[in-house]
This record gives C-alpha cells, structure tokens and sequence, in this order.
C-alpha cells in the first residue's frame, strides 16, 4: 500500500502539472471566425446592459436564489458522498482514493452542460438572448456549488462567494489578467479569509463585466431567433470553462488542506 503521504505528493505533483498547463493554453485569446464576422453588428450600448444584467443576475442568486438551486439537487446527499469518500481515503491512502473527488465533481459539470445547453439553445429559438443571463448565471453557481461539496467545502458564506466570484471572472480571463486572478484566488486559499477591503458589489461587478466581455457576440446572436440556437449552443463552451477552472482550484484546496492536516499531525 502507498504510504498516504507518499500518495499525496505524487498527487499534488501531477496537479502542478496540470494547473501550469492549464494556465499556459490561456496566454492568449483567439478571436473565432464567427466573433470578428458579428463585432461590426453588434449594437455599442449591448456590452453595457449585459453587464448590468450579469450584476444583477449574482445579486439576486445571492440574496434569495441559493435556497432554489439547492431544490435541484440532493445537497445532504452529496455531503454524505463526501463523507464516504473522504473516510475511503483515510483507509487506503493511494492516488486512487483521492481522484476519486475529482472524478466526481466532473460528473456533475457534464450533466450541468448538457442541462444548460439545451436551455440556451431552447431561448436562442426564441431569440431570447438577455432573458437566459440569469438561467445561465444559475447553472454556473449551480455547478460551482457541487463541485465545492464534492470537495468538502460550502458556498454560503462571503467569503466563499468571493471566491466563487473569482473563479468565475478567472475562467473567462486570459494572459496577464487570468495570472493577476489566479493569484488572488491563490492568496485567498492560502488565508481562507476574505482580501482586505474586500467589496462583494465590486467583486460581483468585475465578474459581470468579465462575463458579458467574453460573451458579447453569443448573446447577441443568441437574441435573434432562430439563427440564435447558435448563440445559446454557446453556453455549453463557456460553462465548461468554468467548471474546469473551478475544479482546478477546488482541487487545489483540497490537496493543501490534506497536506496541512498532515504537518499538524
């Protein structure tokens, strides 16, 4: 049997790994064909109300909207999961007992994608481009809320939501801004604690914007029925960005929890 902290560190290597991989695909965003053939379409005041409609969409959720989203999946179930899981690895301390977390949260992710992609294509037949920000945004924090139970962490508090909120505007960030993100995100891991003169309006707001910059073009389209199937499709690419990063820096919690239980024991 592999020693547990023998099991960790190959794990916590391999996850380097495949962070700096991750972060080193984003150096750069590639405009796609579709978004230089919609820039000189797209109305000037549109960036503008989508960031609004973001904002709003994460004020909401986060004032009265938790309680409804934890009414579409089992919550208790997946803390008891967790549990399991987490008793699993106490025992057998291999690579396999901790992937088995992963694996889970990812399993989640998928059937979230497949769920918001049918409703976004459903709203982009109706050219209903604005209406599904606040479908979308759900399906985002509905995922990011699994995934944080999948690895024994909650979401209801400031703290957790700042960082959700990073993770979020991170995941649709590249090159020299997804670094400054991540690194704020890395910080905030190491201290478990809200950054000093944190502003949950300004966090949620930097997300918003980071969210209708990328999503622009699809929304756009995404209002024109019909031809706005296309757009909506496009929610499916953006959720699994999200959730990819989210997993990563979950995971990475995770991991470091693990290993400072083992230096205090």
């Amino acid at each position: 049997m592999v020693s547990k902290k023998s099991a960790l560190d190959t794990e916590w290597m391999q996850f380097q790994k495949k962070e700096k991989k991750f972060l080193d695909s984003r150096v750069e965003k590639k405009d796609t064909f579709l978004n230089k053939k919609l820039e000189e379409k797209v109305p000037p005041k549109l960036q503008g109300t989508l960031d609004t409609a973001f904002a709003k969409a994460f004020g909401m959720i986060f004032e009265k909207g938790t309680g409804i989203i934890e009414k579409t999946y089992k919550k208790e179930e997946l803390q008891k999961s967790f549990k399991i899981n987490e008793y699993a690895d106490e025992i057998w301390q291999t690579r396999g007992s901790l992937k088995v977390f992963e694996k889970k949260a990812e399993s989640a992710g998928r059937l979230n994608m497949l769920v918001s992609g049918a409703t976004g294509i459903g709203m982009g037949a109706f050219g209903a481009g604005l209406p599904d920000i606040a479908l979308f945004v759900g399906f985002i924090l509905r995922s990011v809320y699994e995934i944080a139970l999948d690895y024994g962490f909650e979401y209801e508090s400031e703290a957790e939501r700042c960082f959700i909120l990073m993770i979020i505007e991170g995941a649709v960030s590249y090159g020299t801004d997804l670094c400054r993100i991540d690194e704020r995100i890395n910080a905030y891991i190491g201290r478990n604690e809200l950054p000093t003169g944190y502003s949950e309006k300004q966090q949620i707001e930097r997300t918003a914007a980071g969210l209708s910059k990328e999503l622009l073009y699809m929304k756009f389209l995404q209002g024109i029925p019909i031809v706005g199937v296309v757009g909506g499709a496009y929610d499916v690419v953006y959720l699994k960005k999200i959730t990819e990063y989210a997993n990563l820096k979950y995971k990475k919690r995770f991991l470091l929890k693990k290993k400072n239980e083992i230096v205090i024991h």
